[in-house]
């Protein structure tokens, strides 16, 4: 017969109620006792049921994370690390596609709480940068955790990302490029402000001008980064190396000077940023920034279920690599000329 939590508590000595304290991860435990009682859980293979343990508790053990993002790479990775922070401290997380810009989306937000009856939620941006809803969730008093928020005082994860696109414009003056162009995110993510930014500080740093006319509009989605590289291609002076704020939009870029006829990279250098497992599969791989993704996911959770577990979060920064391959090389020796575009 399956294990209950009473033969547990039997065998280790202690309350049932102890035993739940362990198997819920919850402070004020000893060491030792709480190894013993893991110990006897895993002798006597005790699974403990989902919906006994919710109506024990009263509680649904069960959180959300909100996404509102065109790049599926980028969120898979995203999820995949929320989803083992939150199996590992046994809670269930469901996934929960939302438009931002709905004028009901903050109600639904809330309709979704209270139907669910939700513990807390994980934030992904732009929905982290919203503030109308960051406002009544505080007013709610519901936790929730951040994925690179705008604003640093939220709990959550962060990257350096001004930083790190600083870095990746060096990489491309280093090579000898003069005209880089940047494809800048969506506007309502904060990212897109901090790589635009980087973008900028790293022309500056490598005595660069910066041309607006080099600075073309996307929206982290591959067809808004093919969109933009044929705008960039029309230039009377194109550029020699493009760095899309993100690998899906690169993506775009490489399709589109394929489309062109121009060889990457040796016509033209393409970067992107966030090092998705797309960005290793298409040809040529692509130089780009290592965000880790799964990790900020992860801490994400974890920030959040120390919340809900009447904890303190804070802001945790994760930490980014230059991942060069091969779309970025030389410049060319002479300056491009592209005769018809997107033809």
């Amino acid at each position: 017969m399956r294990a209950r939590i009473e033969d547990v508590a039997r065998v280790a000595g202690v309350s049932p109620k102890t035993v739940s304290r362990v198997l819920n991860n919850e402070p004020h435990v000893r060491a030792e006792t709480r190894q013993h009682i893991l110990e006897v859980v895993r002798s006597l293979d005790y699974r403990p049921h989902p919906s006994a343990r919710s109506l024990a508790a009263n509680r649904s053990f069960l959180v959300a994370l909100l996404y509102d993002n065109p790049s599926p790479s980028y969120m898979m990775e995203v999820q995949a690390g929320a989803l083992e922070a939150c199996d590992a401290q046994r809670y269930s997380m469901m996934l929960q596609a939302l438009d931002a810009t709905s004028p009901r989306f903050v109600e639904q937000v809330e309709m979704l709480i209270s139907g669910r009856r939700l513990e807390g939620l994980i934030l992904t941006p732009p929905i982290s940068d919203h503030e109308g809803l960051l406002a009544r969730l505080r007013e709610l008093g519901t936790p929730f955790a951040c994925v690179s928020p705008r604003d640093r005082s939220c709990v959550g994860v962060v990257l350096d990302e001004r930083r790190a696109a600083f870095e990746m414009v060096s990489h491309l003056a280093s090579l000898g490029h003069e005209r880089i162009g940047h494809i800048i995110g969506h506007p309502d993510h904060g990212a897109s402000t901090w790589r635009l930014d980087g973008y900028k500080d790293g022309l500056t740093q490598c005595g660069l001008h910066y041309d607006p006319g080099l600075v073309v509009q996307g929206r982290f989605s591959f067809d808004s980064g093919v969109v933009a590289a044929r705008a960039l291609f029309a230039l009377d002076a194109p550029p020699t190396a493009i760095f899309a704020a993100n690998d899906d939009m690169a993506a775009g870029v490489i399709w589109a000077a394929n489309e062109a006829g121009l060889s990457v990279p040796r016509d033209l250098s393409v970067c992107g940023f966030d090092d998705t497992p797309m960005s290793r599969q298409i040809w040529p791989s692509l130089s780009t920034v290592h965000q880790p993704c799964r990790d900020m996911g992860r801490i994400a959770a974890d920030q959040l279920l120390r919340l809900v577990r009447g904890g303190e979060g804070g802001m945790e920064f994760a930490e980014f690599a230059m991942c060069l391959r091969g779309s970025s090389a030389r410049a060319p020796e002479k300056p491009l000329r592209i005769a018809s575009p997107g033809r």
